[in-house]
């Protein structure tokens, strides 16, 4: 197979995958993480290493090592393997999608831009979600779709419990404390906002055909996912909270043997489930729109990125990263995308407001 972030949290547990499988790892790509990649190249002996620039590949034990966007393409293609795992982080994880899809090879995706930017072309049937909550929505349905209903959770964020009063005040620090886990820290940022959880729906929009999907806090993160069918009862996908168990199912054709332990809900006691209020998640306003015009999310995801640079420098407060993601969307609600290649230029015309807007 080929992995697309491979020094990454999600590229680590798909190695160990593939260590505890046997699975042959044609190509790795990864960033800045020169150390990281060596051990890998070591250990599993791919053809093809991508890395970020040419100066970290430099610095890659491998012959013949490749760097940047255009040499990703160039391996996805080449590659004999049909599997193409994509891990990477950000933007630059599109093109890696759409090319994957060109050369009609499947895909476990763990990228939320691809979806966000442009599910309305990308084939989703060449696509398994390697996400804890689009895996369990997977997994439920299996195949069906006499559903009346879609619910992924959401664990809150670092500031779930927080007089509302006193949000506005929170520091850099005081967001990236997730009560939870140790994510990256765009990601912590985002699940502050509830602005992952916005992208989320909209990925499972494109992944299961229906904006009949909501959200709501569980504040354990035991439940991922859970389908609300058309004879009144609901099912849930309850696990550990591990990518491992998504990455097995997305890379192996049958999964028939332990992958994680069984939650024990006598040691768990209880659950709390909390509505996602607007009060304490500003951004949540948009989800609505967000669902019935899903080319809006391209702005959100650009509008997003800048305004979490200015955060993370100081610039802006925690609460302006809403404020700037709410007033893009009033700017440019009427926007349509027809093809890929606008959805580049439509990057650019939202950084330009961006750079030229203040809150």
């Amino acid at each position: 197979m080929v992995i697309l972030g491979s020094t990454g949290s999600i590229g680590v547990n798909t190695l160990e995958i593939a260590r505890r499988f046997g699975i042959e790892v044609e190509a790795l790509v990864a960033g800045n993480n020169y150390e990281a990649i060596n051990r890998q190249i070591k250990e599993f002996k791919p053809k093809y290493v991508v890395v970020k620039d040419k100066e970290i590949a430099k610095k890659v034990d491998f012959s013949g090592v490749l760097y940047g966007e255009d040499a990703i393409l160039e391996v996805i293609e080449k590659s004999k393997s049909n599997l193409v795992v994509n891990a990477l982080v950000g933007d630059v994880g599109l093109k890696p999608t759409l090319k994957a899809q060109d050369v009609n090879k499947k895909i476990a995706l763990a990228n939320k831009e691809s979806l966000v930017n442009a599910g309305k072309f990308i084939d989703t049937s060449k696509i398994t979600p390697i996400d804890s909550e689009h895996f369990g929505l997977w997994y439920l349905l299996n195949g069906k779709n006499n559903f009346k209903r879609l619910y992924i959770t959401a664990s809150g964020g670092a500031l779930r419990d927080w007089e509302i009063e006193k949000i506005a005040t929170a520091s850099v620090k005081d967001v990236l404390n997730h009560p939870n886990w140790s994510m990256g820290v765009k990601i912590t940022i985002d699940s502050a906002t509830m602005v992952n959880k916005l992208f989320e729906l909209l990925e499972a929009k494109w992944l299961f055909n229906t904006t009949e999907i909501d959200a709501f806090i569980e504040t354990k993160s035991i439940i991922h996912a859970l389908v609300e069918w058309i004879d009144g009862s609901t099912t849930a996908h309850i696990s550990k909270t591990d990518m491992k168990l998504p990455i097995a199912f997305a890379i192996l054709d049958e999964v028939e043997e332990e992958i994680l332990s069984p939650v024990n809900l006598l040691e768990v006691g209880s659950l709390e489930f909390r509505k996602i209020d607007e009060k304490r998640y500003p951004v949540w306003e948009i989800k609505d729109i967000l669902m019935q015009k899903s080319d809006l999310g391209v702005v959100v995801n650009s509008v997003n990125e800048y305004a979490i640079d200015k955060f993370l420098n100081g610039e802006i407060s925690f609460l302006d990263i809403s404020k700037m993601i709410i007033k893009s969307i009033k700017e440019f609600e009427s926007i349509k995308i027809s093809d890929v290649d606008e959805i580049f230029e439509i990057k650019k015309e939202v950084r330009k407001w961006c750079e030229s807007n203040t809150i």
